[in-house]
């Protein structure tokens, strides 16, 4: 096969796999637009307090201020401990979260100085915007179609990689690379599409790729992780460490767990802690060591204090660091804020490509279609 049978075989893939695929890209693509600042926006209409303290001292020990704050919900004897977020600031409140009866992630947050509580996130009125969300976020996954909407998903992104990858090879940039990003605004209305589209394409085709293809990544993991795994050579997550029960004793002190976790990382400062909801679970215990900005993570049996495992953020191989990679690659949190609101926009040009790719193939038909055209052909087979 020659170069140009080649290409226009890339061609006809690009064009009709668009057409085909467009639509739905077109509904991720604007939900995920709308996601990128989600939260932001969230608590913006619900108008999220912000809760200032001022320093008074040591801070109250942890089990003081979990226990001020269960019994706030003495009328629920059922409620359990789920995770407790220090402060990172000492102007900042510390979070306890429980799980109620009204929700399985009720925030409390807390003067870590005086145990007082200010609230917690059931207090905020659910808004327009919040049931919005509500909407969106599963029409962005799974087109509100479950599990069978979440595997569809997937096979729509790794052919919206694939038409992407086409793109790539079809970019008249290759021949000129000035030409590549010029758009003739005063050219007939048939070149300012093209150019709009190659434009439009090459600017996002690599942030596109990223979004599309973590997410069938995501829909297919069961097979892709394994995948990853075997090419990089290396071994999957170890499985999360247990407790053993003892028969007659109950859990070790909050305090007394602290304490070992504390020895097992002297110069951590200490900030998170996820409680077990089950006798065989763990303690763990999340420390920062801020000279290093390293995150490490102590995992204990809740009977014996017996440290279980202290896990680094630095202590991942190959293959964890590149599943790991798929939430910033593809929800753009990789440069900060830039490109959170790049992706905005990334999230539209399927919209773009797709109008612009259709206006293509409508003037193609057009022209196939016109007398002219067909005269032409019925004279070749004539010939």
């Amino acid at each position: 096969m020659n170069s140009k049978k080649l290409h226009n075989l890339v061609f006809i893939l690009h064009r009709y796999t668009g057409l085909a695929v467009g639509l739905i890209a077109i509904i991720v693509g604007l939900t995920g637009s709308l996601l990128v600042f989600h939260t932001e926006i969230e608590n913006f209409a619900q108008q999220r307090p912000i809760y200032t303290i001022t320093p008074q001292g040591q801070p109250l020990p942890i089990e003081v201020v979990i226990n001020t704050v269960k019994k706030t919900y003495s009328n629920q004897p059922d409620v359990t401990l789920q995770s407790v977020y220090l402060p990172t600031k000492p102007s900042e409140p510390m979070n306890v979260v429980l799980k109620t009866k009204e929700n399985d992630w009720t925030e409390n947050y807390v003067n870590p100085y005086t145990g007082a509580i200010f609230g917690n996130n059931l207090n905020l009125k659910s808004s327009f915007v919040q049931k919005f969300f509500e909407i969106v976020y599963p029409l962005h996954y799974s087109l509100l179609a479950g599990d069978w909407g979440y595997k569809f998903l997937g096979i729509i992104g790794l052919l919206m990689s694939f038409m992407s990858i086409t793109g790539i090879i079809l970019w008249p940039g290759w021949r000129k690379l000035i030409s590549g990003f010029k758009i003739k605004w005063n050219a007939h209305p048939k070149r300012v599409n093209f150019d709009v589209h190659k434009v439009a394409g090459v600017i996002t085709v690599v942030f596109l790729i990223f979004t599309f293809f973590t997410g069938f990544c995501w829909s297919f993991s069961e097979f892709v992780n394994p995948m990853i795994y075997t090419l990089t050579f290396s071994n999957q997550q170890q499985a999360s460490p247990v407790s053993v029960p003892i028969a007659g004793k109950s859990p070790l002190l909050l305090k007394e767990q602290l304490k070992i976790a504390q020895a097992a990382l002297p110069n951590g400062s200490l900030r998170s802690i996820s409680f077990p909801s089950k006798p065989e679970e763990v303690l763990t215990v999340n420390f920062k060591q801020t000279q290093k900005d390293v995150d490490y993570d102590v995992y204990l049996d809740q009977y014996s204090g017996k440290v279980l495992r202290v896990h680094s953020s630095l202590q991942i191989s190959l293959g964890d660091r590149i599943v790991n990679s798929f939430v910033p690659l593809h929800f753009g949190t990789f440069w900060g804020l830039p490109s959170r609101i790049f992706y905005v926009f990334v999230g539209l040009a399927p919209l773009v490509l797709f109008i612009t790719s259709f206006v293509m193939w409508w003037y193609r038909y057009k022209k196939n279609r016109s007398p002219q055209t067909r005269e032409l052909a019925e004279l070749k087979a004539e010939n």
